[in-house]
């Protein structure tokens, strides 16, 4: 069939009014003009598409399903033509970014930097506390792009990596592993694990890195937080697995050291991420481009 948009509309809206006249008057169009575009539809589906009586018209059986795919096509155009909007206005609005807890510690600072140079943004940094409560969030359309490590592939997501995200494992400064350079994984095995919740990206690198070497880890705490987990750590109660992007104070201030164990740092990367389905605005697509531009240098070693 070679139906156009404008013919479309027309036979939309005489659906819906139920008269070409009053079709007429609403579109600004003759009632011939309507008629031929009515009876050009009809040639190309070859079916007639209303029963008329009088001046009125109704939808034939064939009509009643040709609205509806008329209908949906015009809704698709109209999105089409609302994103294309978007892109043509200036950078305003609302921008809201979902990140798991791990990422805020530097996102924040690319946030500040990306609002120096895009003023008329407002953003909303919503902090997750793990990647399954991201991974929901961004499901339910409550963001619009995501700072993660692992992509959902339960979602259809585009994920784009822009940074190395190194993940260790750390101890108190004086634990007896420190001594001694590289040690084997096996080292491990035994020692008192303080460990992130599943459904933590974190969690979940450490279990796959420790499986690989077939080692039970004897957990003593889950913490569904980093601050308290390092703290946990730095009291000496164990040995913890983190992104090294969390433990920049602590390591500067000797407070926690990494354990040089073969096979570390687990290296895994940042990304971020949105829904395929879902249209970026102006603002979304800007801060997407600068995260890409510039997150690796903002967390590259001082």
């Amino acid at each position: 069939m070679n139906v156009t948009f404008r013919q479309l509309r027309v036979f939309a809206e005489v659906a819906r009014l139920g008269s070409m006249s009053r079709a007429a008057e609403t579109l600004h169009l003759t009632p011939q003009a309507i008629s031929m575009q009515i009876r050009e539809i009809e040639t190309q589906v070859g079916l007639p598409m209303f029963d008329r009586v009088g001046r009125s018209v109704t939808l034939s059986t064939a009509g009643e399903y040709f609205v509806v795919h008329a209908r949906r096509l015009l809704a698709d155009l109209l999105e089409a033509e609302n994103a294309m909007a978007r892109f043509k206005r200036l950078e305003r609005g609302l921008l809201t970014i979902g990140i798991v807890s791990t990422a805020k510690y530097f996102v924040p600072s690319l946030l500040a930097r990306f609002h120096d140079e895009h003023t008329g943004v407002e953003v909303r940094l919503c902090v997750h506390d793990n990647r399954e409560a991201l991974v929901k969030a961004m499901g339910s359309g409550e963001i619009d792009l995501s700072v993660m490590g692992r992509p959902p592939r339960e979602l259809g997501a585009r994920a784009e990596p822009f940074a190395a995200h190194p993940m260790v494992f750390v101890c108190a400064p004086d634990h007896p592993l420190l001594d001694g350079g590289s040690r084997p994984a096996s080292v491990l095995d035994g020692l008192p694990f303080i460990v992130r919740e599943h459904g933590s990206g974190t969690r979940a690198a450490m279990a796959a890195f420790l499986a690989e070497r077939r080692i039970d880890p004897r957990i003593t705490m889950e913490i569904a937080s980093n601050e308290t987990i390092k703290q946990a750590v730095i009291a000496g109660l164990g040995v913890s697995f983190l992104s090294l992007h969390t433990i920049g104070l602590e390591l500067r201030n000797g407070l926690i050291r990494v354990m040089d164990i073969e096979g570390t740092p687990v290296m895994r990367t940042w990304n971020v991420v949105h829904l395929q389905s879902r249209v970026l605005s102006p603002a979304a697509e800007a801060f997407r481009y600068f995260i890409i531009e510039h997150g690796a240098a903002s967390l590259a070693p001082a």
